[in-house]
């Protein structure tokens, strides 16, 4: 049948490093960004500055496509980066594979409340076949050069690789921490302070003490059962208070929250200078 329809002579040259998944195998500490725009221009920008170890697409408030996917992807590939994707709830399954497929190495799902719908994410990410008990169909794109006849236990491989990471925002999962953590197939997770407050019908920063208090939970609990914790941060100083509780895996800044910190300064400081002027 592969001769039939090409695919003899276009044999796939070689395994995609998953970025992510070699550092968290090595023990190594991570550092990613967040990305609004999917403009691939965007992605190289970050890769150029060789700083960073991944990027990550917010599909989860971004308008994306496929195509920006696999721009997206190639892009981060040419500078030895990782990606990941954060995907909302209501359709996290078609997107996460659609992405996955198109060459992100990691996905990162919002919105989770127990260990019941983590378990069913994860398998949403493994392999359709018996040993891996996963629902993700044999799919012939980008994820591995396009190839019908790439070998299907080598895919359930690579999908074995990809990192799962899960947003615990929720009441019910800051609860259920413990459960959540020993699922299994759950790498990474990070604590969501404005969701988590809101899931208790209050103001984060009016009772800070109190999510604060939530999040060391739940950084406790992911050390516990060996799951890597990570901390969204705005500036490096802020590092320390997280390396202090023992998290090694940040996400720092992002596109849009640069560009807007910088036309304020900017421009705060060119209104300065012209107040005087007639």
């Amino acid at each position: 049948m592969s001769e039939q329809i090409g695919y003899s002579n276009a044999p796939y040259k070689g395994r995609k490093p998953n970025a992510l998944r070699e550092l968290i195998n090595a023990g190594k500490p991570t550092v990613g960004t967040r990305l609004f725009l999917s403009a691939p221009i965007v992605t190289e920008a970050a890769g150029n500055t060789g700083k960073y170890d991944y990027v990550e697409f917010l599909a989860e408030y971004a308008p994306v496509n496929q195509h920006d996917f696999e721009n997206i992807a190639r892009a981060a590939e040419l500078h030895g980066m990782g990606t990941m994707v954060k995907v909302d709830w209501a359709n996290r399954v078609y997107v996460a594979q659609k992405a996955v497929a198109s060459g992100f190495q990691a996905v990162l799902f919002a919105d989770h409340r127990n260990a019941e719908d983590v378990s069913e994410s994860v398998k949403s990410l493994r392999a359709d076949c018996p040993m891996e008990g996963g629902r993700f169909g044999f799919t012939p794109r980008r994820f591995i050069g396009y190839s019908a006849g790439f070998s299907q236990m080598q895919f359930a491989d690579m999908l074995r690789d990809v990192v799962c990471c899960f947003m615990i925002e929720k009441k019910e999962a800051v609860e259920g921490i413990e459960e959540i953590c020993s699922a299994g197939g759950v790498d990474m997770i990070q604590f969501g302070p404005a969701d988590y407050a809101m899931s208790l019908g209050m103001d984060f920063r009016s009772n800070m003490e109190k999510v604060l208090k939530a999040e060391e939970k739940c950084i406790k609990a992911a050390l516990k059962h060996g799951v890597r914790p990570r901390a969204e941060i705005m500036s490096p100083d802020a590092a320390k208070r997280y390396i202090d509780l023992g998290v090694r895996d940040f996400n720092i800044g992002g596109d849009l929250w640069n560009l807007a910190s910088v036309w304020a300064s900017q421009g705060a400081s060119l209104r300065e200078i012209m107040e005087g002027l007639t």
